[in-house]
C-alpha cells in the first residue's frame, strides 16, 4: 500500500487550490513526495510510471498558475496523469490505481471533477480543448483552457486537425507541447526530427555565441548590434525550433523551457494567462526524471509491472513457460518473411508491445513504424499492397478502431491484400474501458471481402498467420493479451498445415446442449464441459469455430440441426458480435423454431479496470459463467430434475 505520511506535504494537498498557495521550496519538496508515491504504486501495482514522473514539475506548475477549480486541464492520453490524481483528492485511493473498483488509471470525469476531459487513446486534446474554449466564450465566461499534449502525439493527424481550427479560431487557450522525444518507444519521422531542434544543443548554442562576438566586434556599430541580436533572440529561437511551424498555425509560440524548473514554468504559465489568442508552450522534460532505471529504460518503465523499487528489477519469471500470443505473431511473421520478400511489418508506434520488434532486427529494410498514426498506418499498407506486397498491420484491437473508414474504403472495397494482426482483442485487464479491445467482431465482420479469424491457441495462431498470406484479400486475425495455453510449438511456417477456410472443428460430442465457441473461449467452453458432465451428467458438445467471417455455415447449419439447445460463447461485445452472426445464420435458414439459445459475450456497457480474471468472471464470460449459460439454457429436462 502506497504510504503517505500525515506528516507529509502531500497529506494535506486534496485540491489544487492547496497546491497553489505552495511556495516554490515546499513545490520542490512535495515534487519529491509525488515521485516517491508513484515510485511505490508502480512497482508493486504496475502502471505508467515513466511518463508520470517526467511531468511532476510541470504538473505543479500548472496547479500553481492556474485555478482549476474553474480554468481546465486536459491531458492528452492520461498515461502522464498519476501526480494530477494525487494533487486532486485521491492520494488516500492512489493505492486502488488501476484495480477492480479502484481509480483508473486514466482521467475519467465521472470519477472526479477535476478530471475535466477523459482520455486513453492519443492525440485528442487539443480538439478537446478548443471545443471547451469555445464553450466557454459563447457562455461568456473568463477561465482559461489548457492542454497537455506529449510530442509523440503531435505524430497524429487528429492533432493537427485541432491545431488548424484554433489557429483558425483565435481562441484564447494555452497548448502544453511536453517534448521528451518519446511516447511509448522512441519517435519516428520527420516531424519527431524537427520538434527535436532545440536551442540546447551545442549547434545553435556555438552559432550564437559566434554571430554575437563577430557582431560586437564590428567597429563603432558592433556593440549596437550585438544589442539588436540578444533582442531579436526570439527570431533566432523560431529559427532553430519548431516555433516556425506553430506560429505557421498561428500560434503564439514560447520555449522551449526547461520542464524541470518550477520557477521557470511558473513565470511562463503566468505571462501566457493574459494572451487573448491560442499560445503553444514547448516545454522540454526527461521521461522516467527522477527514478534512474526509468531515466535509463524509459520504453520498458512506460507501462510496467511489478517491480523492485530500490534497484527497478523485475523478479525473474520461471522459466520454459508458454509463449505469449504476440511473440507467437511476431516470431511466424519473421520466418515468414525470411522466405518472402513482399511481406513487410508496420506498427503504430509500439514495435515492442506488438512483437514486431524481432522483425525490425531481422527484416530492417521490410518494417515501418509509422508513429502513432493508425489511419495512416492503414492507408499506407493498402499502398504497399496495391503494388503486389503483402503488408502485415500489427495494431492493437482497441487502436485499430481510429482506422475504420480506411479499412473500408482503401482495404476492403478495392479487396487488397492487407493482413491485419489485432493484438489485445478482448479484455486486456488494467488499462481498463479505453483499453479493451472488444468491438473489433462488431466493426469488421459486416465489411465485404474480409477473411476474420480467431485462434483457439498458440499453435491455431501460428496457422491463422500463415493463412493470413496464403488467402487473397484483406485478412484479419484477433488474438488476446498474455500467454497461451501452452499448446505444442508449432512447426516452421514451411511445414505449417493451413486450415481450410471457412471450416471450424468439432472438439468435444455430446447430445444435450451445443457450445459453439470464439478464441480465448474454447478452453473454458472445454474445460466446463467436463466439469458439467461430472456434476450433472451433462453431455456437452464443444465447436471451435475458428472463422467470425466466413462463418463454418455448412457445419453451423449440421450441428443446429441436431441440438435444441444452444450456447455462443465470445470474448467481445456482445451486440453485433460473433453470437450475432451466429443467430443470423440459423435465422436466416430457418433453424431457430424450438431452439433454446444463449450468447455469453461481454454486456452492453463499457468494462472498467480490473486483472483480466476478475473483469472475464464479472463479465460472465469465464469458465463458471459459461456453466451457468449451459445450464440455464439445458433447463430442467435436461438436467434430469
Amino acid at each position: 500500500m502506497t504510504d503517505i505520511t500525515p506528516h507529509s506535504l502531500l497529506a494535506r494537498i486534496v485540491r489544487p487550490t492547496d497546491v497553489s498557495r505552495l511556495g516554490m521550496d515546499d513545490l520542490a519538496r512535495l515534487a519529491g513526495e509525488l515521485r516517491r508515491v508513484i515510485i511505490d504504486q508502480c512497482s508493486t501495482g504496475g502502471g505508467h510510471l515513466a511518463p508520470s514522473l517526467g511531468v511532476v514539475e510541470l504538473t505543479l506548475a500548472l496547479f500553481k498558475a492556474y485555478d482549476f477549480e474553474s480554468d481546465k486541464l486536459i491531458w492528452d492520453v492520461g498515461h502522464q496523469a498519476y501526480a494530477h490524481k494525487l494533487l486532486t483528492g485521491r492520494a488516500e485511493r492512489f493505492h486502488t490505481l488501476r484495480q477492480l473498483d479502484g481509480i483508473s488509471g486514466f482521467p475519467r470525469m465521472a470519477e472526479n471533477p477535476y478530471d475535466h476531459f477523459g482520455v486513453g487513446h492519443s492525440s485528442t486534446s487539443i480538439s478537446a480543448a478548443l471545443g471547451m474554449a469555445v464553450a466557454r466564450d459563447l457562455a461568456g465566461q473568463k477561465h482559461e483552457v489548457v492542454s497537455v499534449i506529449g510530442d509523440g502525439s503531435m505524430t497524429a493527424g487528429l492533432a493537427y486537425e485541432g491545431l488548424n481550427q484554433a489557429g483558425d479560431m483565435g481562441r484564447r487557450m494555452v497548448v502544453v507541447l511536453n517534448d521528451n522525444e518519446m511516447s511509448i518507444s522512441k519517435n519516428v519521422g520527420a516531424l519527431s526530427r524537427f520538434l527535436s531542434r532545440k536551442l540546447s544543443r551545442p549547434a545553435p548554442q556555438r552559432f550564437k555565441r559566434e554571430f554575437e562576438s563577430w557582431l560586437a566586434s564590428i567597429p563603432r556599430i558592433g556593440k549596437d548590434l550585438a544589442m539588436y541580436a540578444r533582442r531579436s533572440e526570439d527570431s533566432l529561437k523560431t529559427f532553430f525550433t519548431p516555433g516556425m511551424l506553430f506560429e505557421a498555425f498561428r500560434f503564439t509560440y514560447v520555449g522551449p523551457i526547461d520542464g524541470h524548473d518550477i520557477p521557470a514554468l511558473v513565470d511562463v504559465f503566468e505571462q501566457t494567462k493574459g494572451m487573448d489568442r491560442p499560445v503553444l508552450v514547448h516545454v522540454l522534460t526527461k521521461k522516467g526524471m527522477g527514478y534512474k532505471p526509468a531515466e535509463t529504460n524509459p520504453t520498458y518503465f512506460h507501462g510496467v509491472g511489478g517491480f523492485e523499487p530500490e534497484t527497478g528489477l523485475v523478479p525473474a519469471k520461471p522459466g520454459g513457460g508458454p509463449k505469449s500470443y504476440t511473440e507467437v505473431v511476431g516470431g511466424t511473421l519473421c520466418r515468414l518473411a525470411d522466405t518472402d520478400k513482399r511481406i513487410v511489418a508496420i506498427t503504430a508506434a509500439m514495435p515492442e508491445g506488438t512483437g514486431t520488434d524481432c522483425f525490425l532486427q531481422r527484416h530492417p529494410e521490410r518494417f515501418v513504424d509509422v508513429g502513432i498514426c493508425e489511419p495512416h498506418a492503414v492507408t499506407f499498407a493498402a499502398g504497399l499492397a496495391a503494388q503486389g506486397f503483402l503488408p502485415a498491420v500489427c495494431i492493437y484491437s482497441t487502436f485499430l478502431q481510429r482506422s475504420y473508414d480506411q479499412i473500408v474504403h482503401d482495404v476492403c472495397l478495392q479487396n487488397l491484400g492487407v493482413k491485419f494482426f489485432l493484438d489485445r482483442a478482448g479484455l486486456v485487464g488494467e488499462d481498463g474501458a479505453t483499453h479493451h479491445g472488444i468491438f473489433d467482431i462488431a466493426y469488421l465482420r459486416h465489411v465485404p471481402n474480409l477473411v476474420f479469424m480467431s485462434p483457439k491457441d498458440e499453435a491455431e495462431l501460428a496457422q491463422m498467420v500463415a493463412m493470413a498470406f496464403a488467402t487473397p484479400g484483406p485478412v484479419a486475425v484477433r488474438y488476446p493479451r498474455g500467454v497461451g495455453i501452452g499448446a505444442e510449438a508449432p512447426p516452421p511456417p514451411a511445414e505449417l498445415e493451413l486450415l481450410p477456410l471457412g471450416r471450424g472443428e468439432l472438439l468435444r460430442e455430446g447430445a444435450d446442449v451445443l457450445v459453439i465457441a470464439l478464441g480465448s473461449r474454447v478452453y473454458p467452453a472445454l474445460e466446463g464441459a467436463q466439469e458439467l458432465e461430472a456434476e450433472h451428467g451433462l453431455s456437452v458438445a464443444v465447436f471451435n469455430a475458428r472463422f467470425i467471417k466466413p462463418l463454418p455455415v455448412e457445419q453451423l447449419l449440421e450441428l443446429a440441426a441436431r441440438f435444441e439447445r444452444i450456447v455462443t460463447v465470445e470474448e467481445g461485445c456482445l451486440a453485433g458480435g460473433f453470437g450475432s452472426a451466429v443467430l443470423e445464420c440459423l435465422a436466416d435458414s430457418g433453424l431457430m423454431a424450438g431452439k433454446t439459445i444463449r450468447r455469453v459475450g461481454v454486456p452492453d456497457a463499457f468494462i472498467e479496470h480490473g486483472k483480466p480474471k476478475e473483469l472475464r468472471a464479472r463479465a460472465g464470460i469465464d469458465k463458471a459463467g459459461i456453466k451457468a449459460a449451459v445450464v440455464a439454457a439445458a433447463g430442467k429436462k435436461a438436467l434430469g430434475s
